[in-house]
């Protein structure tokens, strides 16, 4: 993948539609005192190149009736991740599959150590947890092993990247 190369320019303009993505590209430019047409020509090669991915409205959980999150930590069965003759997928690749399927998991990443993932789980209460883990995630073939943590106070959320270099 070709690693596209960022003057300060596009890194304020990455920093400012970070911070709000539903400004015009009048207030953009306005903001990085430059003309409109250029900083929309900056705008439109960030998102072509995909150093901008989407634009997307962040909801609050809690006022969506999503009171409770959870990381948990997934083990999976040591099976070989090339599967033998006959076989269509391996055990992770059928797991990845899954995941993507379930949507109180908001995020999924590979990890190292003990365990092989970890989730970001968003669900109603404990109730509604309890019922995700029984009749979903440990009813999987692959999962071995499961640890769970709740969050009790969120301290920091940000879904901005630091862009180095933008101010």
């Amino acid at each position: 993948m070709t690693e596209i190369v960022l003057d300060k320019i596009d890194r304020k303009i990455l920093a400012i539609l970070q911070a709000d993505g539903q400004l015009t590209n009048q207030e953009v430019a306005e903001r990085i005192n430059l003309s409109p047409s250029p900083c929309l020509r900056r705008i439109k090669r960030l998102e072509e190149s995909g150093v901008i991915r989407k634009y997307v409205a962040l909801l609050e959980p809690a006022k969506i009736g999503l009171g409770l999150l959870a990381y948990v930590n997934v083990r999976l069965e040591k099976h070989s991740d090339h599967p033998g003759k006959g076989a269509s997928r391996s055990p992770r690749d059928d797991f990845s599959a899954s995941v993507a399927q379930w949507p109180e998991v908001v995020a999924c990443y590979a990890m190292t150590g003990e365990m092989d993932y970890l989730l970001r789980v968003h669900v109603e209460d404990m109730n509604h947890f309890s019922r995700f883990m029984m009749e979903t995630l440990l009813r999987h073939p692959a999962v071995l092993d499961v640890k769970s943590s709740f969050a009790l106070q969120q301290i920091k959320e940000t879904t901005a990247l630091p862009v180095l270099g933008a101010g």
